[in-house]
């Protein structure tokens, strides 16, 4: 295959690997300016080759609302873990008209948590309540609203800096909330998802819980994420679940 990516980031890096081991070739890689070092580097889509068969956004939120509903109208399939900037209606709507428009793909990558496939499974019945937990350490929420609201450098104990639905959480939190998005997409939906954010200067691990209970019973589901070592804002499970992804999609049997 003849992937292109987005991004220049952690996650990027950590992809542009696991493509290469697979014996897959980095057509294109899209930044905003070339000064990056990439000898492949575009600044457009209409630069993209034609024969790119998948572009996987490692960007974040601005990127995949800049250049996802061009890329996709074009008729190549986008998988992106930037799942928050969906709960914009309008962007949402856009990407959506976009891939009806190319006959592509937008796919969603489970990004920093698991659990995804129970909840679009159990809502088939009625889910009756699903909250999503997130649990980080005061560094990994540098660079958030949290920094407005506490002093992260002084923290002593588990401090709740955010609580409310998923759509406010991923409006308000773009680097931070995907996983709360990914829940609220998989569940009830972005206005019936509760979270709260946590920052917890005991733990050295990302950890993220959901709850959920309904027609099926109920569950609760917690996961200890590390993070990439070169950004602690970015999971290593998400940068794993873009690459799960692409893999997935050119499988004939499928789980």
């Amino acid at each position: 295959m003849k992937i292109g990516l987005i991004g220049k980031g952690a996650i990027a890096g950590y992809a542009q690997k696991a493509i290469e081991l697979r014996g897959h070739e980095i057509g294109a890689v899209l930044l905003r300016n070339k000064s990056s070092g990439h000898t492949n580097a575009v600044t457009s889509v209409s630069e993209l080759p034609a024969d790119i068969d998948v572009m996987l956004d490692c960007a974040g939120h601005a990127a995949l609302t800049s250049y996802g509903p061009k890329i996709l109208s074009r008729g190549i399939d986008l998988i992106t873990v930037s799942l928050g900037a969906l709960a914009d209606p309008e962007i949402y709507a856009t990407l959506e008209a976009a891939a009806k428009q190319g006959r592509s793909k937008l796919h969603l990558a489970s990004g920093a948590i698991g659990a995804l496939d129970c909840l679009r499974a159990a809502r088939v019945g009625q889910l009756q309540n699903v909250a999503y937990i997130g649990r980080k350490p005061p560094v990994g929420w540098k660079g958030s609203p949290a920094e407005t609201k506490l002093e992260l450098d002084a923290l002593k104990d588990a401090t709740t800096h955010f609580q409310g639905t998923a759509r406010e959480a991923a409006l308000a939190y773009p680097k931070n909330a995907n996983v709360a998005a990914a829940v609220a997409l998989a569940g009830v939906g972005f206005d019936a998802t509760c979270v709260q954010l946590i920052a917890d200067p005991n733990i050295t691990e990302n950890i993220h819980e959901i709850q959920s209970s309904g027609d099926f019973g109920s569950f609760n589901f917690k996961i200890s994420g590390q993070a990439l070592p070169e950004n602690p804002r970015s999971s290593a499970l998400a940068a794993m679940s873009v690459i799960s992804k692409l893999d997935q999609i050119k499988q004939s049997i499928l789980i």
